[in-house]
């Protein structure tokens, strides 16, 4: 492991970094951390940094127009906007060198949602959290865990295309869906039964964003 150990309870920002910038940036409250696989919450009301683009289609509830998103992302030029989580509790679970993390969404109550698997960069520590990059296609899974479906295929797709998502990056990619769909079949990893990683964890303070979150990453993810 390389970068500090995060305190539960405290706060860790996860940051998409794409060409040397930020792309999104998030703070979640640190649930566990044992240097090797960090378990984090976010719940309603966390005030987050997101491409003025998405949050703009978000808003509006038009998924087709996030593909301009992508044309951003290509571009490489974005501004970023104020968004605040809303709705679900998210548990977060990123292991050290895996190609994705997997996510609980919850109901404020407690209630199970769904399961989500988001495929991005392993991730790099930083003094406030970890950087990554998200790779736009998402694995959803009910929350039995019996059945899957994929999600954003038409973003992906439109990554491929302006150069945002290589061939090296695209075969890897296939290698970590075929390894997800793995663990999900054998009930392994992330998957594997695990209460107390995935229990709705006690309120509390939400986290809040440092000033240093968009400072220039000291390297590109």
């Amino acid at each position: 492991m390389t970068g500090p150990l995060f305190t539960p309870g405290g706060t860790a920002v996860r940051r998409d970094v794409a060409y040397g910038r930020v792309w999104s940036a998030m703070p979640y409250t640190v649930l566990a951390d044992d240097g090797t696989t960090l378990t984090l919450a976010a719940r309603p009301g966390t005030a987050s940094l997101a491409p003025a683009s998405w949050t703009a289609a978000a808003r509006a509830g038009d998924d087709a127009a996030r593909l301009g998103c992508i044309d951003d992302l290509a571009a490489r030029r974005w501004e970023l906007d104020h968004w605040t989580w809303r709705d679900t509790v998210v548990l977060g679970r990123f292991t050290a060198g895996a190609p994705f993390s997997v996510h609980r969404f919850l109901t404020p109550d407690g209630r199970p949602l769904r399961w989500y698997v988001n495929f991005e960069r392993p991730y790099r520590r930083t003094a406030i959290g970890i950087d990554t990059l998200d790779l736009i296609l998402d694995l959803v899974i009910t929350p039995d865990l019996s059945t899957y479906s994929w999600k954003d295929e038409d973003e992906y797709a439109q990554a491929r295309r302006l150069g945002v998502i290589d061939e090296a990056t695209h075969r890897q990619l296939d290698g970590a869906r075929d390894l997800a769909l793995a663990q999900l079949r054998d009930r392994t990893g992330p998957f594997a039964p695990d209460p107390e990683t995935w229990t709705l964890p006690p309120e509390g303070p939400l986290p809040t964003l440092p000033a240093t979150a968009l400072s220039t990453p000291v390297e590109a993810v």
